[in-house]
């Protein structure tokens, strides 16, 4: 119970930042995609529910206070999420290389789904422009920050395998 409370406080507060306190820091109007970040992380370090879980309460919460149509992030975070859930039996916390890969796909997939659903449906077919000036650099953004908040979330992650354990045990 108590990790369940730790990956919400930790989820909101990624969501805070990613609204609050990026949106200062973005470079050339880029923002990175902590929300993603996330609910990827939580998919291969739990499963496929949390990160089903996760995706949807954040995608929600995305689209209620800065979206255009109510459910479009969410239903995208809930797909990401289900699929790094996948490998969640693969994933080993010491290697980062798994999650730096499947981090960058997801942002990938995201982004593009983004695209084909708010702009491409509209008409606007400057997916070239929309590539190199908004998805690229969002990508390099968020992966300079997994590097930054991975570790951390993996001590988090130990501690609370560790207290487990010695429940499980006693």
């Amino acid at each position: 119970m108590l990790r369940k409370a730790v990956m919400v406080i930790g989820a909101f507060i990624l969501f805070l930042l990613q609204c609050c306190v990026f949106t200062k820091l973005n470079i050339g109007g880029i923002v990175p995609n902590l929300i993603l970040l996330i609910t990827s992380i939580y998919g291969f370090m739990h499963g496929e529910r949390a990160g089903v879980i996760t995706g949807f309460v954040l995608g929600i919460l995305f689209d209620v206070f800065f979206g255009n149509v109510i459910g479009l992030h969410a239903l995208i975070l809930m797909y990401i999420g289900y699929i790094n859930g996948k490998f969640c039996g693969i994933y080993y916390p010491e290697d980062i290389k798994l999650p730096l890969g499947l981090i960058s796909l997801s942002n990938i997939t995201g982004s593009v789904l983004e695209y084909i659903f708010t702009y491409l449906i509209r008409g606007r077919l400057h997916f070239g422009y929309y590539l190199i000036h908004i998805i690229l650099p969002e990508i390099l953004y968020t992966i300079v920050l997994t590097l930054l908040i991975y570790p951390i979330i993996v001590v988090i992650f130990n501690a609370f395998e560790k207290s487990s354990k010695k429940k499980e045990a006693s």
